[in-house]
């Protein structure tokens, strides 16, 4: 199967495994990102069960709205029983990098808001060691030097991502050639340089349980 194939294997078991949760008044939580966009694709054909969703960025938003599915602020819809997003890398812990789309800080912010976080993703996206894919940072536009030179204290390879703002108006660096053996503790060590807003370490609040799309069909699994 290629990739693509995968990713809609795994956006289509994912609406299998939120139609349980579905009533008139629920309102979810959805991500950002290729196969979060082929999640809302295949879930707007159920709009009519649930009451709309908060999206993690504009993107997700201007999507789902176009499909008839409103949106909520989260400051209005309080705790969501489930949120539905991607990742860039994930392990056996279903601890993830996240963030190539530039949205993990709302993407944080959402996935703590919920009872339930649902990782959907595909086998390329399985490592032991987190860390190929390299690790975003937002950060405030006037700290960028300064949280450059403490990443780099850190062990990173801390780069600007050229022409990208977020939705919060900050900046990213992507860290290269940083490994994260002890992810909960990265986690944490860069939240604390003044001028981070966040990180794209997702070990705090890991996933709940993952669907991940392989050769011999979707898995679900469950931390180890």
């Amino acid at each position: 199967m290629s990739q693509d194939a995968l990713k809609q294997a795994v956006a289509e078991a994912a609406v299998r495994e939120v139609q349980p949760l579905l009533e008139g008044d629920t309102i979810i939580g959805i991500g950002t990102g290729s196969t979060a966009n082929l999640f809302i694709d295949a879930l707007a054909q159920y709009k009519q069960d649930f009451d709309g969703a908060v999206a993690s960025s504009e993107a997700s938003a201007e999507r789902l709205k176009a499909h008839g599915i409103p949106v909520y602020d989260l400051n209005g819809a309080g705790t969501l029983p489930v949120y539905i997003d991607g990742a860039d890398e994930v392990n056996a812990h279903l601890q993830m990098i996240k963030g190539g789309g530039a949205a993990l800080t709302r993407e944080k912010i959402v996935a703590a808001s919920s009872r339930k976080f649902i990782c959907i993703a595909d086998q390329s996206k399985w490592v032991n060691l987190l860390g190929e894919f390299p690790l975003p940072v937002e950060v405030i536009p006037m700290a960028r030097s300064y949280v450059a030179r403490e990443l780099v204290k850190l062990g990173a390879d801390p780069m600007y991502r050229e022409g990208v703002t977020t939705d919060n108006g900050n900046i990213i660096l992507d860290c290269y050639n940083f490994m994260l053996d002890d992810p909960l503790t990265l986690e944490q060590r860069i939240n604390d340089i003044t001028g981070v807003v966040t990180n794209g370490i997702f070990a705090r609040r890991p996933a709940d349980v993952l669907l991940l799309g392989s050769e011999s069909g979707v898995q679900r699994l469950t931390p180890q």
